[in-house]
């Protein structure tokens, strides 16, 4: 009797998924040195494993990879979010910290890179392009990426891809851009490298000359015309959850478009992480919608790594790495167990892995608000008349985007203040909070914001400078003071007293805690915003991207009100009656 060949592992009695002919096929699977040596199909039992497990009927899919997604939106440290993700079945992620970068530059993309070093999953990242997202005239962030910065970061083994380039609207005509700087070296040296773009309803001419510059990927809203536009020209298109259809799918299906096109989630908060999950929700949410399981697992894992040229994952084959989940449920996509390089990193009902917040930031990222406590003072407006009534612009929240709309209100003066409070608007302040210039910006909110107390935070995209939002002067001076004091923080306040906080002490805008801790606080503080009278399907991304100028239509940072498509500072008050 021949000898039997050598695996480390066997799952044996599991239905495994076949990525090339979208078939589930009962098999025994060995792996050996990390990697997935063969998939037994007609069970020959011709090797001899170190470990086996018994599946039992169980179906085996790739791990799911998530190309576009911002590890900060979670608000939590890297490992800390990665042991959740592993709990939704996600083996890796490439993630772009513009966030951090907008707070500390080269640094923050680098603490990044070493927070996430003995993660449970792979992290990879995508190179910060546009930080900050506009420029030093129209906001004021605590760190720059110039082309330089790029040029260091694409040498880095855990860089994937070129971030989302968002300022599309300059970058397609002629301009002196860092990114562009780096886009002609790059494509010089390197004509595979993805590059992720943001365009947002970008169509014709523009979305070609877009194009041209070899940013090929998109993960922003569209509507189907949109989609259908990307996908003519050749664009890889990333659905995200807001963009997943009846319509949308209909359009991949009836054009056979399905290598073409993966799920990424962006952004998802620590609340939301918790409760519903990650790519898995959108793998549910696809396969309710009627995308057979196979095709939309296929989607969530081998298109999102050939995509980012990562060949060595995305399926089941000889050869692959033996990143792999099982699954209880194929429609429910209900995880037993996650796998990572053949290693459990994930096991319903066991202790949970202990790598996260083994590597803490260095120092200065936990003390970065450079900010005094504020006086009611501060909230008091000046006004260019002595006594009547002025016109001022107003930023207004709209429930179903976090796009705004300029609106413009009368207000009574009285002494050379406006009288703002009971107006109905609520005042709006962004405090510069990096010690560079201590820029202080004023607008006002209407809408579907909070009608009553005060919000404040320093998770404000993408500057991240303390954005502040309340009714009364009192309330706003409760809520800025907790947010310095927590050194970074989300913080509702109603009477001068405080409702809800969630503490973001590392950089301003993360958390060290658990999953299960920061979606607690983060769910708190989101139903409160919902008590004082805040109406949109995500408050806290809505009132977040206040302060991004590059958002449409009438945005507010330190340096005043934003006029988006002109890319000007336009004045608080419009004219005076």
């Amino acid at each position: 009797m021949a000898e039997k060949r050598k695996a480390d592992l066997c799952v044996r009695h599991v239905s495994v998924l076949n990525s090339y002919f979208k078939t589930f096929d009962r098999a025994d699977v060995y792996m050996r040195d990390g990697k997935i040596l063969y998939v037994d199909r007609a069970e020959e039992q011709c090797y001899e494993a170190a470990e086996e497990i018994d599946a039992g009927g169980a179906y085996m899919a790739p791990g799911l990879i998530d190309i576009h997604m911002h590890i900060e939106s979670s608000m939590m440290t890297p490992a800390a979010f990665c042991e959740r993700l592993a709990q939704c079945g996600v083996t890796t992620i490439v993630s772009e910290p513009h966030e951090m970068a907008n707070v500390g530059g080269l640094s923050g993309v680098t603490e990044m890179i070493e927070a996430g070093r003995g993660a449970p999953i792979d992290v990879r990242y995508g190179i910060p392009s546009c930080v900050p997202s506009t420029s030093s005239r129209l906001e004021t962030t605590g760190g720059e990426i110039g082309c330089a910065d790029m040029e260091a970061l694409y040498g880095d083994p855990a860089v994937a891809c070129v971030g989302e380039v968002m300022n599309y609207r300059q970058i397609i005509h002629e301009n002196d851009l860092e990114i562009t700087k780096f886009l002609k070296k790059l494509r010089a040296r390197d004509t595979i490298f993805p590059i992720e773009g943001h365009c947002p309803a970008l169509m014709g001419a523009d979305l070609a000359e877009f194009l041209f510059l070899g940013i090929n990927g998109d993960h922003t809203e569209h509507s189907v015309a949109e989609l259908r536009a990307r996908f003519e020209g050749g664009m890889f298109v990333e659905i995200q959850q807001k963009t997943l259809s009846p319509e949308v799918l209909a359009l991949i299906r009836e054009n056979n478009l399905y290598e073409y096109f993966c799920f990424v989630t962006d952004d998802v908060m620590a609340d939301k992480l918790v409760e519903e999950g990650h790519l898995d929700a959108l793998v549910r949410r696809a396969i309710a919608l009627g995308l057979a399981p196979a095709q939309a697992i296929y989607n969530a894992t081998f298109t999102p790594a050939r995509r980012m040229n990562l060949l060595d994952r995305g399926a089941l084959d000889s050869g692959k790495r033996a990143d792999f989940v099982l699954l209880s449920d194929l429609a429910r996509f209900e995880v037993q167990a996650t796998y990572r390089g053949g290693k459990c990193i994930y096991k319903k009902g066991a202790a949970r892995h202990e790598a996260a917040r083994a590597r803490p930031f260095s120092a200065p990222y936990y003390s970065s608000i450079h900010l005094t406590p504020q006086t009611e003072q501060r909230f008091a407006v000046q006004a260019p008349v002595r006594q009547g009534v002025v016109r001022v612009r107003a930023i207004e929240v709209r429930d179903g985007s976090t796009r705004t709309e300029e609106r413009v209100f009368e207000l009574p003066v009285q002494d050379g203040l406006v009288q703002w409070e009971g107006s109905g608007l609520l005042l709006a302040v962004v405090l510069e909070r990096y010690g560079k210039n201590g820029g202080v910006g004023y607008g006002f909110m209407t809408g579907d914001c909070h009608k009553r107390g005060a919000v404040a935070t320093s998770y404000a995209h993408d500057c991240h400078n303390l954005l502040a939002a309340g009714a009364t002067a009192r309330d706003l001076t409760a809520a800025v003071n907790r947010v310095i004091a927590l050194q970074g923080g989300f913080v509702c306040a109603e009477d001068g007293e405080i409702l809800a906080e969630l503490k973001l002490g590392v950089g301003g805008i993360l958390s060290d805690r658990p999953a299960e801790e920061v979606g607690a606080a983060l769910g708190r503080v989101r139903a409160a915003m919902t008590a004082l009278g805040y109406r949109h399907y995500n408050p806290i991304m809505s009132f977040g991207t206040i302060t991004l100028p590059v958002s449409p239509a009438l945005k507010l940072t330190d340096k005043g009100l934003i006029d988006v498509k002109a890319a000007q500072i336009v004045p608080l008050f419009v004219d005076s009656v």
